[in-house]
């Protein structure tokens, strides 16, 4: 852990530079290393010379984080069915800012998984966080022109894949409370009437606890799914909504442990994503809320 006066500037924003990490490697546990590795990075700079000692901090986590993630990135070609993000439980305070919420969102995440490294990093550090395209070259070692192209790269191909539709808080609500519901009365037909005709459900297990080991689309399916599972678990699978990434999600817990974490995508009053993560190793953080900031 970090140990160092609490008026030091990485101590300070401490917070935004884990925000940096998880949204660059979307794993709580990867971007805890991180941040762990660029404070002893930090403790070596000669900080004389250092005018923005936080652009400079965010700088070191964003190089660290890039390699991290070139790492994992291999890793997790091997990984069992669908990966999906480390869910974070986060304070009511971060759905106020609306940019941040949407960054870190999980159906977001998951198109950020569909980018380069490098353009993951530019386009995190560039429009989530506002970094200068001087400082992005730097902190990904690029000259400042081929930044900018990556740039472009990487907002045509996240716009091209985010949810298109609108989405509010209010409708995920809806679409939450109807799961609860479902999960309490054994009635599925409220939530099947919110599941659109094209909706897909990923499921992680990792491996470790059974999940879905390819997506599943279509509403049909997808009730049918949802219908087997609660059957199969009924009496014994209890929901509390909770904030997670910025949203409205589920703590699933059966008998009473942690089972899973399940987010929802809601477009245009429709459900189109469901995601259900259940490998333990990415429920560690859900037992209070990370510190979320920009």
């Amino acid at each position: 852990m970090i140990e160092a006066p609490v008026d030091d500037p990485f101590v300070e924003h401490r917070n935004l530079l884990f925000t940096v990490a998880y949204e660059l490697l979307g794993s709580a546990a990867d971007a805890e290393d991180v941040v762990q590795e660029s404070w002893l990075k930090w403790e070596r700079v000669d900080r004389t010379g250092v005018r923005d000692p936080r652009a400079y901090a965010v700088r070191i986590v964003a190089r660290s984080a890039l390699d991290r993630l070139r790492t994992v990135a291999r890793r997790r070609e091997d990984y069992i069915g669908p990966w999906l993000p480390e869910p974070l439980l986060t304070a009511p305070d971060v759905a106020a800012d609306v940019e941040l919420a949407d960054s870190l969102s999980t159906a977001m995440l998951m198109v950020l998984e569909t980018l380069e490294p490098t353009e993951r990093a530019v386009f995190v550090l560039r429009e989530v966080f506002d970094v200068p395209y001087d400082d992005l070259a730097e902190a990904v070692g690029r000259t400042p022109a081929a930044v900018r192209q990556i740039a472009h790269r990487a907002r045509t191909h996240v716009a091209e894949r985010r949810p298109r539709g609108v989405v509010s808080r209010s409708d995920t609500a809806r679409a939450l409370a109807a799961f609860t519901r479902a999960i309490e009365t054994g009635d599925l037909q409220e939530l099947a009437d919110l599941l659109a005709p094209d909706v897909v459900a990923f499921g992680d297990g990792g491996g470790v606890k059974q999940a879905l080991p390819r997506p599943v689309a279509g509403a049909e399916k997808v009730a049918k799914l949802l219908s087997h599972g609660m059957r199969t678990v009924a009496g014994r699978l209890t929901a509390e909504v909770v904030e997670v990434n910025g949203w409205p999600g589920l703590l699933l817990r059966l008998d009473g442990e942690v089972d899973s974490v399940l987010t929802v995508r809601v477009e245009e009053g429709l459900v189109t994503a469901v995601y259900t993560v259940r490998n333990p190793e990415k429920l560690s953080a859900v037992g209070a809320a990370v510190g979320v900031t920009r």
